[in-house]
């Protein structure tokens, strides 16, 4: 079965794949979200679940965000090793999003204005700080400002992700990872060729 399996930090990423991805892959490609308890869950046990998954062909992709680390290569390092552990690191593809996921729906505005049903939002995408806005230091808290405390982690990223434009890149991380899941997708469909 070709298969997509994302491991995730929190329940609100879950959420939000969970309505992108049906736009974003083909029919063929099953995908399963699994969310941990933040990044010490992820991090503890990450290498026993790639160990112990019993699909064969299908491929990892751990997201994780930054948060307030100061290097997001070392974070990234540590999962990759993570991954070398379980023996299937060729199968597998780390994705950090640069401080937290609301980057993702401050890169998108218009997506957020849709799913909140907040008029005039989409207009705010052209200040300086959302116009690249993987260099804010708190997007969570940027966000819940920005819609008035409408914004809720899990039901605002479910709501988020149905419109979030997958050709947006306003978010170098979320480019890259929109990228990281069409390889892998398409390794998926090379395999089964």
């Amino acid at each position: 079965m070709m298969e997509l399996v994302f491991l995730l930090e929190e329940p609100s990423a879950k959420a939000m794949l969970e309505s992108l991805l049906p736009r974003l892959l083909k029919e063929d490609i099953q995908y399963r979200c699994v969310p941990f308890e933040g990044k010490q869950d992820l991090e503890k046990q990450l290498t026993r679940k790639l160990r112990g998954y019993q699909n064969e062909q299908a491929r990892f992709i751990v997201l994780r965000d930054q948060d307030s680390h100061p290097d997001c290569t070392a974070v990234k390092d540590k999962l990759r090793d993570l991954c070398a552990q379980s023996g299937r690191a060729d199968r597998c593809l780390v994705r950090i999003a640069c401080r937290e996921l609301e980057t993702f729906y401050l890169a998108d505005l218009k997506a957020v204005e849709q799913a909140l049903a907040i008029e005039g939002l989409a207009t705010k995408q052209l200040r300086r700080k959302f116009r690249a806005p993987d260099r804010l230091s708190s997007p969570s808290k940027e966000l819940k400002a920005l819609t008035n405390q409408r914004y809720e982690k899990i039901v605002g990223s479910r709501a988020i992700g149905q419109y979030l434009d997958i050709d947006n890149d306003r978010s170098s991380s979320f480019r890259t990872l929109i990228a990281g899941i069409r390889r892998m997708e398409h390794e998926l469909l090379e395999s089964e060729a």
